[in-house]
């Protein structure tokens, strides 16, 4: 009779837990139908370990282990699907670190019900940093699954995706990079995602955290704000912005004059999810209840709004029609009371097949910043910057590591330098998290730049040692760096960013030297290599100026001697020091006393045209020498006249007295 009465109880038992763990199967597949994936995971994993003590707890999608529950469902149940169907739910829970064990034994059964398992089972991988592992499953992926379609397209972009990776991983610039988890009071369970400043202290922010939970216990996105002028959030509190029971809000944008805001909403229906935008007005410190706004097309998804911050405009996200596919990013016009008019695709340039999300707009260095999983990046959500205005953007970059990383990257905020988009950043990734978004603080510092160069002798072109050089901004004539050359000619120095400068290298017995440079070809360069700059020998003797003209008989420049003269000029402008004799000679015709009065007539009339175009009279001495320094022979051997001689022997020159 005990034996009867004990199996009696454990075929009771036995009909109990089977019926409760139908019941629990049941709940799962009417979860994962509305796509409410977060509970459809806890009742597939009670459903597996029906009966386990191990799972009588409550599921938390925040804190439970990675580890796969075993399958211990009845042999009528097929658990090829239940494996795939809870890998997808916590897959697109972005908690890859339980959907990947899932995926694995999904794809130990053998069968092909699920083609796309392998594929997702890829993607987890590279998520969770098995590179190797990830890159020979997309190409068996790739050999398995022969429809050419979005999927196999993928597979081979992110097999290019695994090799930016790597790439990334080994840059030389990342002990430049400072990337921390933001306080606690920003993050905390939950998602933690997409801050916006409503104004230079105030930040906003999208959360899941618990004390927002609704009555069902579910985790609801709603608004929050905090003042966040020291880098430290003071108090969190839930934002004054009404939010029916039904509804979740996620990203928000305020315009310049903080009387609007615009921000997404949506629900889910049938297993779909349905965003739009809508706008809400301040009074005082409370937001009117949000209407629908025009920017919304029917049957189309429409969010992530972002406000220029000139107030112009408004840009967003949708998948409407007239895009080029997924997601695109668009803009519209915004008039003097912040109502939006028609949508603009951004255009080709910006927008991919795929999904281009988040967008946000830098003013200080005119960058456009945004999130897409349509181009080679560390995987999933990458942000992009792109230089330049609405309709004139261009070709956009991938940020690369440490700003992205091998999960999704997506809402960006700067208040950088117009030279830094990396400083003081403030954006959402789920990098370090199981299964959410968190927000972090980024910083990159700017390298110097390294300037080098030499100074050699012009005709020898051999370095010259102890060279003062200037740099001078020409912009504004301030002297920015003063350096001298080493025994090797060579100068070196720093910059925080290349500039235009101007260096005149000047050196006792040389004539001064100068040059102008900007910046290298690739301007993330950390070295400018400068051309060497060479400076002349000052000769000992006198220098005839050419092409220096005076009326027959008379002392009077003629105009043409004034590109000569100009240039003498120059000269002495660019070495402020230097003193001159400027001396004029003539031929034999004439007597000595004429020649001598005339050549130093026209000395004199030379270094007034000096004077009058502002070197000083200190630093210049006219002398005439007549016929006294011939430097040919006037007549030839046999005494007839050499007119070519007497051509060179009317010269004018100078002669540096001191340099």
């Amino acid at each position: 009779m005990k034996k009867l009465l004990f199996s009696f109880i454990i075929l009771s038992f036995g009909y109990a837990a089977s019926a409760q763990s139908k019941e629990y199967l049941l709940a799962a597949e009417k979860y994962f139908d509305k796509a409410d994936y977060f509970s459809a995971a806890q009742y597939y994993e009670k459903y597996l370990g029906a009966g386990k003590a191990k799972n009588t707890a409550a599921f938390n999608p925040y804190a439970v282990s990675a580890t796969s529950t075993k399958f211990t469902g009845n042999s009528n149940v097929n658990k090829e699907t239940i494996f795939f169907k809870l890998a997808e739910s916590y897959r697109l829970l972005n908690f890859h670190e339980k959907a990947e064990p899932n995926y694995r034994q999904v794809l130990e059964t053998g069968n092909t019900k699920y083609p796309l398992a392998r594929y997702h089972h890829a993607t987890t991988l590279r998520a969770l940093a098995k590179y190797d592992e990830a890159e020979a499953a997309f190409n068996t992926f790739i050999n398995e699954y022969s429809t050419e379609d979005v999927y196999r397209e993928n597979a081979i972009r992110e097999i290019a995706n695994l090799g930016f990776i790597k790439s990334q991983l080994v840059k030389k610039d990342l002990p430049l990079y400072t990337v921390n988890k933001a306080p606690a009071g920003l993050n905390s369970t939950g998602g933690n995602y997409a801050p916006a400043w409503m104004n230079a202290t105030t930040l906003l922010f999208t959360s899941t955290r618990p004390e927002g939970k609704d009555k069902a216990g579910n985790y609801i996105n709603r608004v929050y704000e905090t003042d966040y002028s020291t880098g430290t959030p003071g108090n969190v509190v839930l934002s004054s912005l009404p939010q029916p029971a039904d509804v979740e809000q996620g990203v928000v944008t305020v315009t310049p004059d903080g009387s609007t805001m615009f921000l997404s909403r949506w629900v889910i229906g049938k297993g779909t999810k349905t965003a739009s935008l809508y706008s809400s007005k301040r009074s005082g410190n409370k937001w009117s209840a949000p209407v629908s706004s025009t920017l919304n097309a029917e049957g189309s998804n429409t969010q992530q709004p972002f406000i220029m911050p000139d107030g112009k405009s408004i840009l967003f996200s949708s998948d409407r029609p007239g895009g080029l596919g997924g997601f695109d990013l668009w803009y519209a016009e915004l008039d003097n009371n912040n109502n939006p008019g028609a949508a603009v695709n951004m255009g080709s340039t910006i927008n991919t097949k795929y999904d281009e999300q988040a967008p946000s707009f830098h003013a200080a260095s005119n960058t456009l910043v945004f999130s897409t999983n349509g181009r080679t990046g560390m995987g999933g959500y990458d942000f992009f910057y792109s230089k330049g205005s609405i309709n004139n953007f261009s070709a956009p970059q991938n940020f690369g590591y440490p700003v992205n990383s091998i999960k999704d990257d997506i809402y960006f905020s700067s208040r950088g330098t117009e030279r830094n988009v990396l400083e003081d950043v403030l954006l959402s990734s789920d990098r370090d998290a199981a299964c959410c978004l968190e927000m972090f603080s980024l910083n990159k510092k700017k390298p110097l730049k390294t300037v080098e160069g030499t100074v050699v002798a012009c005709e020898t072109k051999i370095p010259l040692e102890g060279v003062s050089i200037s740099f001078v901004d020409p912009a504004t004539n301030k002297v920015i760096i003063e350096k001298t050359t080493d025994a090797s000619g060579r100068y070196t120095f720093t910059l925080e960013e290349y500039q235009l400068l101007k260096a005149t290298a000047t050196l006792t017995r040389y004539f001064t030297n100068s040059m102008e440079f900007n910046s290298p070809e690739d301007v993330d360069a950390e070295v400018l290599m400068n051309m060497p700059l060479c400076l002349k020998l000052i000769p000992e003797v006198a220098i005839t100026v050419e092409n220096v003209y005076y009326d027959f008989n008379k002392a009077t420049l003629k105009e043409e001697s004034f590109p000569a003269l100009d240039k003498l000029v120059t000269l002495l402008n660019d070495n402020p020091t230097m003193q001159i004799e400027l001396s004029a000679h003539t031929d034999s015709k004439g007597t000595d006393e004429y020649n001598l009065k005339l050549s130093d007539a026209r000395a004199t009339s030379v270094v007034d045209y000096l004077i009058s175009k502002g070197i000083p009279t200190s630093r210049l001495i006219a002398k005439g020498y007549g016929e006294a320094m011939p430097v040919a022979e006037n007549e030839n051997s046999d005494g007839t006249d050499n007119p070519e001689a007497r051509q060179k022997n009317r010269r004018t020159e100078f002669k540096v007295l001191k340099n």
